[in-house]
């Protein structure tokens, strides 16, 4: 029987599901989700969820075996039936600026038109330029980059901040004039990471691909979102990595204006499979973050 592998129908989605494809051998299932469909912003929307809906309806319903999530698109509540398979090896977790002329966040000029739809970017572009014009955006990443330097003077926009994994996986990290740092710009937890998910017991089809400190450092960013009662579009940073028999996550809540931040580190030493050290690290992380005051500083529910 041929494996049957539901996805987002969109470039970006098809295209790193189709490296999941190559590994597991299998077909790719287009699906389409309100997400991909609707104009309104994600807020409105119900947040990142929406693109999982429809999906885990298809695999619930038997219609796919196996599928692909970009994992930082997940809600963090699980889904009765369903478990997550594996998680690959990740890509480049780091946000990238994609400006015109080769511009950089400091060459920008006062006043530039930068581009995002992530409430989590406009905190930290608004703390490091409070004089940039922040413009939501939504749209595929070709319309995105499209966006910049266009000859419509009302939809020009100077820049762009996109996942540096996404603009890799289609080819288009040309159009990247900057990469910042995660130990300065920590990113969406889980970015960069996918998500294998299966019904309850087929796991096995997707087992063999699971790489385990990524999963580890995935699972511990994502935490700290559970934790705190956040959703995934949350001004919410986390940056969590596997060293020398260490798990480390570090976590950053932005006032949504980018006025301020609260921060807090931690590690837990690695024993067994690692769940136990993720699921700690990620409590003390979320603990020291509510005790600073994080719940007044920003919207932190779904």
């Amino acid at each position: 029987m041929t494996l049957r592998i539901g996805t987002r129908a969109s470039a970006l989605a098809m295209a790193q599901s189709g490296t999941i494809a190559e590994q597991l051998g299998g077909e790719l299932v287009p699906i389409v989700s309100e997400g991909d469909t609707s104009t309104a912003s994600l807020s409105t929307l119900g947040g990142r969820g929406v693109f999982a809906n429809a999906l885990r309806e298809a695999l619930l319903a038997g219609e796919v075996d196996v599928l692909v999530h970009s994992y930082k698109d997940l809600p963090t509540t699980t889904v009765d039936g369903l478990a997550i398979a594996a998680v690959p090896e990740r890509a480049d977790a780091r946000d990238a600026l994609c400006a015109r002329n080769g511009l950089t966040l400091e060459t920008l000029p006062e006043g530039a038109r930068v581009g995002t739809g992530s409430p989590r970017r406009r905190a930290q572009l608004a703390a490091r330029r409070p004089d940039l014009e922040l413009v939501d955006l939504r749209g595929n990443v070709d319309t995105r980059l499209g966006r910049v330097a266009s000859a419509d003077p009302e939809r020009a926009l100077d820049a762009v901040m996109l996942a540096a994994a996404g603009l890799g996986r289609i080819g288009r990290l040309d159009a990247v004039t900057q990469y910042l740092p995660l130990e300065e710009w920590p990113t969406a937890p889980a970015q960069a990471a996918l998500a294998v998910e299966t019904r309850v017991g087929d796991e096995h089809l997707a087992a063999a691909i699971d790489h385990r400190p990524t999963r580890l450092a995935a699972d511990a960013e994502r935490g700290v979102l559970a934790l705190l009662g956040a959703g995934c579009a949350a001004p919410i940073g986390a940056h969590a990595f596997v060293e020398d028999g260490l798990l480390f996550l570090t976590a950053v809540v932005y006032r949504p204006d980018g006025t301020a931040q609260l921060s807090s580190s931690h590690a837990a030493a690695l024993e067994d499979d690692g769940a136990e050290a993720a699921a700690s690290v990620a409590r003390n992380v979320t603990d020291e973050l509510l005790q600073q005051g994080a719940a007044d500083l920003a919207p932190l529910g779904d």
